[in-house]
């Protein structure tokens, strides 16, 4: 591999009192375009990132957001938000890491999308036992990164009203669909097919990251994301997901909150 694809991040670039703030805020994941033609991470390994996957994405969501709220779970530096929040919503940006948040905070200061954006230092953990709902909540590149990935599947269904666009890092599809009915005790080997469902259980670290925990199959992440009550209504790419909620979405949630009780976790007091 590559050295520079240890951390897909940059530093910045170029010249002048916004490109010294970035290269203060750096180094950065996502490439933000601001005035004059600055951009955040204008040498980013995978490109011009993430617009090139916010171009396969924005045509599955409505142009015109007006009145929705949106939840974006691993913020970053905002990129997803601020597209958003220029969509009209009203957008609640959360991320663990204050490194990321500060510059989300400073991006959205420049981009002058401050009024439309709350910012909170969180994690996907912290909606368990939180009834705040969301019209539409985005999931992207977190759930490969979470020690217990379908706990956190569930509390981000959970929290969606509507849509719940989901991306994760993943394995290449299988060449072939193949029946994934109980094969029986005996018949487990079906199991080793490489159209099964199934993770790959990251020891140690992937790309230098020792927060990559998980790498489903998509046939894996397609069944967990309808074993969590939720119906795909568009595959934007290879590894993203936008889902809506589905008939067995209330049987899901009473699962969750069942587990979040045995869990001792305090009931919600969100009003």
């Amino acid at each position: 591999m590559n050295a520079s694809l240890r951390t897909l991040q940059s530093r910045g670039a170029g010249e002048g009192p916004l490109a010294r703030n970035i290269r203060q805020l750096g180094p950065w994941f996502h490439n933000l375009h601001l005035r004059d033609g600055v951009q955040t991470a204008p040498d980013h390994p995978l490109g011009d990132f993430p617009a090139c996957k916010w171009q396969r994405m924005a045509g599955c969501l409505p142009e015109d957001l007006g009145g929705w709220q949106v939840l974006d779970i691993g913020c970053n530096a905002g990129f997803y938000s601020f597209e958003l929040a220029r969509r009209g919503a009203r957008v609640t940006a959360m991320d663990h890491d204050d490194h990321y948040l500060r510059q989300a905070f400073w991006a959205a200061r420049e981009l002058d999308l401050t009024s439309r954006i709350e910012f909170r230092h969180g994690d996907i953990f912290e909606l368990a036992g939180s009834e705040e709902r969301y019209d539409l909540v985005l999931f992207l590149g977190v759930f490969y990164h979470l020690r217990y990935p379908l706990l956190g599947l569930d509390l981000a269904a959970a929290a969606s009203r509507k849509l719940l666009l989901v991306q994760s890092l993943a394995t290449a599809a299988p060449a072939n669909e193949i029946d994934t009915a109980d094969p029986g005790f005996a018949g487990r080997d079906a199991l080793r097919q490489d159209g099964w469902p199934k993770m790959a259980y990251i020891e140690h670290e992937l790309a230098g990251d020792p927060s990559n925990w998980w790498v489903p199959n998509p046939p894996a992440m397609e069944a967990m994301l309808r074993s969590a009550g939720l119906r795909i209504a568009a595959r934007p790419d290879e590894d993203s997901w936008l889902c809506e909620r589905g008939a067995s979405a209330d049987a899901a949630d009473c699962r969750l909150q069942t587990t979040l009780r045995r869990l001792g976790v305090p009931p919600s007091q969100d009003q």
